[in-house]
């Protein structure tokens, strides 16, 4: 009789259609060794500027939306905390995950926006179907793959978050699920198809007044 050895190493992954494990990891403490090329959006700016040893973001950007940050990102499961601290009342802070669409293009994928007294999610979704129930009205197709964007909005959650003290925010991505936290105050999990697929950046929009909004201690890496 002829035995048949065990496939293993790296033929095993092959042969059973395994993901390679994540390897992106990048961390940001904004002190001496601040590197500005891990962002996307130019480093300093008119609105953000690196003080103290954290990213502060302050004012109106002279357009449609708030001033915001781009970081890059590339892996599919990955973990993302970071800390945050009003330094005026008021305002919010609008967290952004930006990913693959699925049909070629890379778009929004999942919203977190941190008011002072509620956290509003909304998830991003992509089609070609013109009458999808979700679709979002008036967003033109992706200019690379000619998707159109989903909307799927969830009630307010109330959260009290209305001192002006420092705040940890983590999202960890395994699969089609995410889960979220923020402190002790607020724990949530959600799982939905489009999640499974490559995150490319990660975007704070950002109202903070002219005593703007500090983001410190930004942690991406794999999901253990």
């Amino acid at each position: 009789m002829k035995l048949i050895t065990p496939v293993s190493g790296c033929l095993a992954t092959l042969l059973a259609g395994c993901a390679t494990p994540e390897t992106f990891t990048t961390r940001e403490d904004f002190g001496p060794g601040f590197d500005a090329k891990k962002f996307i959006t130019p480093i300093p700016n008119k609105n953000t500027v690196i003080r103290d040893g954290v990213m502060w973001t302050h004012g109106s950007s002279g357009g449609k939306y708030p001033p915001m940050v781009y970081l890059a990102l590339d892996g599919k499961d990955l973990t993302m905390s970071f800390r945050y601290r009003h330094l005026e009342n008021g305002g919010m802070l609008w967290l952004f995950v930006d990913g693959d669409d699925g049909y070629g293009g890379t778009d929004h994928m999942l919203r977190v926006r941190l008011n002072r007294e509620s956290i509003v999610l909304e998830v991003d979704g992509h089609t070609y179907d013109k009458n999808h129930p979700l679709l979002q009205k008036n967003f033109p197709p992706l200019a690379v793959s000619g998707s159109l964007r989903t909307n799927e909005y969830f009630p307010a959650e109330k959260v009290d978050l209305s001192a002006n003290d420092w705040r940890t925010v983590k999202l960890a991505f395994k699969g089609d699920t995410v889960d979220m936290s923020v402190d002790g105050k607020w724990r949530h999990q959600l799982k939905r198809l489009n999640f499974d697929a490559t995150k490319r950046k990660l975007l704070w929009m950002q109202n903070g007044g002219e005593k703007g909004i500090e983001i410190d201690d930004v942690v991406v890496e794999p999901t253990r």
